[in-house]
């Protein structure tokens, strides 16, 4: 899943050139090609799918050379993840008309994620497949937290199910929580039953397909119409779906994958991660990829910053302008061409709420 525009890295995020694709992985690379790559150590690429939407298919395409062009998928509009992927299983229910339901296993993986080592998450991701192929249950990757993170949704874990050959341990899910407070997440902590959520589902099509119709008819019911409607089109390389396909998403609910089905069905199992996960999702998780100088400061391009701490200064500007700070302490700055923000540390959760100011008051020109 791609489609995400990544509001909490503006200004260098932007609606046609979102985070998924800025060059905060490996080698330069996005990372959204980082989570192709670890995807194909299990997964051919050329059965590894990016759902994305219709303004970024040509840039995805361009830009991920190792997938088939074809499997890039323009979801014609944003109605979060839920509708996503009930997309994304008809899409390839269609094009593997030759199979059935039961004999297609399906890996849902996030396109904004520091993972490593890869050969741990290998074995993951290859344990979780096999669990969902052989079960009917609905499993995600649960992280054990390392500090009382307030950013995250949280799973709460109940009596484990079993283990395989490789150590990894499964659980039932006793219930999805949302993102806490800190003095929430450190109980959450404390009781040794919460993982993080991931965001990373595994299923076989049909135990989803079944689920989806008992918890969310409105989306079930329709994954055989949008299969019909996609026989013999999922080869074809093009800007976006036909008009009969679109129709029926535009009706969708904007709902998540999470409220529309994984908190309501009770056969959901939770394996824990062995490897380590950091969700790339604002500028301060960059101290969690990026190494800091001695006095806590991370700073990119042309800088120059006189007795300043624990601060991110960030140039990106292609003219030859120099970003210069004093006495900076916790704070954010982050300069392109046509914008600059400052900000606490601290706020940077809230950068949405900026980018929909500054569309609300100048349009969409510097989003």
């Amino acid at each position: 899943m791609a489609g995400g525009a990544g509001e909490r890295f503006w200004p260098l995020s932007r609606k046609k050139f979102p985070k998924q694709l800025l060059p905060l992985g490996t080698n330069n690379n996005s990372i959204l090609e980082d989570s192709i790559n670890r995807a194909a150590t299990v997964i051919p690429y050329e059965d590894i799918f990016v759902i994305t939407n219709e303004l970024l298919v040509n840039t995805m395409r361009n830009t991920l050379k190792m997938l088939p062009k074809e499997n890039i998928i323009p979801e014609p509009a944003k109605r979060n993840t839920a509708p996503c992927l009930t997309l994304a299983i008809a899409y390839i229910l269609a094009r593997y008309n030759n199979l059935s339901s039961k004999d297609i296993s399906i890996a849902i993986l996030t396109a904004d994620q520091n993972i490593y080592p890869i050969e741990k998450f290998t074995l993951t991701l290859d344990a979780a497949l096999s669990y969902a192929e052989n079960n009917n249950s609905l499993v995600t990757i649960g992280i054990i937290p390392t500090r009382p993170e307030t950013g995250y949704g949280y799973i709460e874990t109940a009596e484990q199910c079993s283990s395989d050959s490789t150590a990894l341990q499964f659980n039932k899910v006793l219930q999805f929580r949302e993102k806490p407070n800190k003095e929430t997440a450190e109980q959450f902590i404390k009781t040794g039953r919460f993982t993080w959520n991931s965001g990373m589902f595994f299923w076989r099509c049909d135990t989803f397909i079944n689920n989806l119709i008992k918890y969310m008819p409105e989306l079930g019911n329709k994954i055989e119409n949008l299969k019909e409607l996609l026989l013999n089109k999922t080869k074809i390389i093009s800007d976006s779906l036909d008009q009969p396909v679109k129709n029926i998403f535009n009706e969708f609910p904007s709902i998540s994958i999470d409220y529309a089905l994984m908190e309501k069905a009770d056969n959901v199992v939770v394996c824990k991660a062995i490897f380590n996960w950091d969700d790339i999702g604002s500028w301060d998780s960059l101290y969690r990829t990026k190494k800091a100088d001695e006095n806590g400061n991370i700073t990119n391009g042309k800088t120059s910053i006189i007795d300043s701490s624990n601060s991110i200064v960030m140039n990106y500007c292609s003219k030859n302008l120099v970003v210069a700070g004093i006495n900076l302490k916790d704070l954010v700055v982050v300069a392109t061409d046509d914008a600059i923000l400052v900000c606490p540390k601290s706020e940077v959760q809230n950068i949405k709420k900026t980018v929909e100011d500054i569309k609300n008051n100048f349009g969409e020109e510097h989003i």
